[in-house]
């Protein structure tokens, strides 16, 4: 196949997959369909190779799309040996379903969606990588990785999602709120709610750059809050709102220090006992033994934090130990939840 019709196949496809029906998986947004048609044509003058492989992904993506949306819609309505099913039977099986009966529980597009997701950021990475070594302008790679970035969000709502709905505490009505979400995101793989909260976390993340450095005074990491509430309207106001919670503050810090609970007790520990009020980074990773820093603009990078520190939470929740029992993830958007609910009402 030569550039130009491998050009024109990509094109269909893609056109193809914008008029797809209500309830298919969208492999790419409007967004992405148009970021993705820009890198294609730059990178033509480039490498034909090049092209060819973009064409090629994009073209699995959509058959893996395609596949997955043969399995019965997740809103639609029928019955099994009886049974009615629709979109209010599973939001209401979602709120009271336990942990380990979910995954067999579960509708096999929403299992298999997952998966989709985590091909299109491979895919969104190798893009990237053609476009970095095609020496691409800077915006469109930064459009990349902001597209790369909007997926790891998505795969961070759906655990967000379900860790919300496994909280015993939160209320009846959130909890439906958060299981309709839920299924709304399985449908398409898409999370029209992450707008509400992407923009604002993604701030938070790269805030890390400016305190990271030298890790200010630990002893007393007020200036971490201050900070953090200079970023957004939103935030500022749950800030106000959760931060007596000591477990939220608590979770803020293992965000933003990028160590957990236990390590930055360990830094506190060992910069009292030694007189100091500040530390290096270099220094902190010594301590505590590790040679790696997460870097603030690989998107990547965000996911492996979140899993790292839900890792973390869930194993002070089960042993009832001292420390964040939830992610800061997960308290900022149950936080969301609540005032969509309370405008509502208002």
């Amino acid at each position: 196949m030569d550039t130009a019709s491998s050009s024109f196949s990509l094109k269909n496809n893609l056109e193809q997959n914008m008029k797809k029906a209500s309830s298919d998986i969208v492999v790419l947004n409007p967004k992405e369909h148009r970021l993705i048609d820009k890198i294609f044509t730059d990178l033509r003058a480039y490498s034909s190779e090049s092209v060819m492989g973009i064409a090629t992904r994009i073209m699995d993506l959509e058959r893996l799309a395609v596949s997955i949306s043969r399995y019965p819609p997740i809103d639609e309505r029928s019955v099994l040996a009886g049974e009615a099913r629709s979109a209010q039977t599973l939001i209401d099986t979602l709120c009271t379903l336990s942990p380990d009966e979910r995954l067999l529980s579960m509708p096999t597009k929403a299992v298999l969606g997952k998966g989709f997701l985590v091909a299109k950021l491979h895919t969104f990475s190798a893009i990237t990588k053609m476009a970095m070594n095609a020496y691409l302008e800077e915006k469109d790679i930064i459009e990349l990785r902001q597209a790369i970035l909007h997926i790891v969000f998505v795969l961070m709502a759906e655990d967000v999602y379900t860790a919300l709905l496994d909280n015993q505490k939160l209320d009846t009505a959130i909890k439906k709120e958060v299981a309709e979400s839920l299924t709304e995101l399985w449908e398409h793989r898409l999370d029209d709610r992450a707008a509400d909260f992407t923009p604002v976390l993604n701030k938070v993340w790269l805030a890390r750059n400016k305190i990271a450095p030298n890790f200010g005074s630990m002893l007393g990491a007020s200036e971490l809050f201050l900070l953090s509430m200079e970023l957004d309207e939103l935030w500022e106001e749950f800030m106000i709102q959760k931060l007596p919670d000591p477990e939220v503050g608590q979770a803020l810090e293992e965000f933003l220090f990028g160590i957990s609970y236990e390590e930055i007790n360990f830094i506190r520990k060992e910069l009292k006992k030694n007189g100091v009020s500040a530390i290096g980074r270099d220094e902190v990773y010594r301590l505590i033994g590790k040679s790696a820093y997460m870097e603030a603009d690989d998107p990547k990078s965000f996911y492996a934090s979140f899993i790292k520190r839900k890792t973390n939470a869930d194993a002070r929740l089960r042993l009832t130990i001292e420390g964040p029992k939830r992610t800061l993830e997960d308290y900022y958007i149950q936080f969301t939840f609540e005032k969509k609910i309370y405008e509502s009402q208002s």
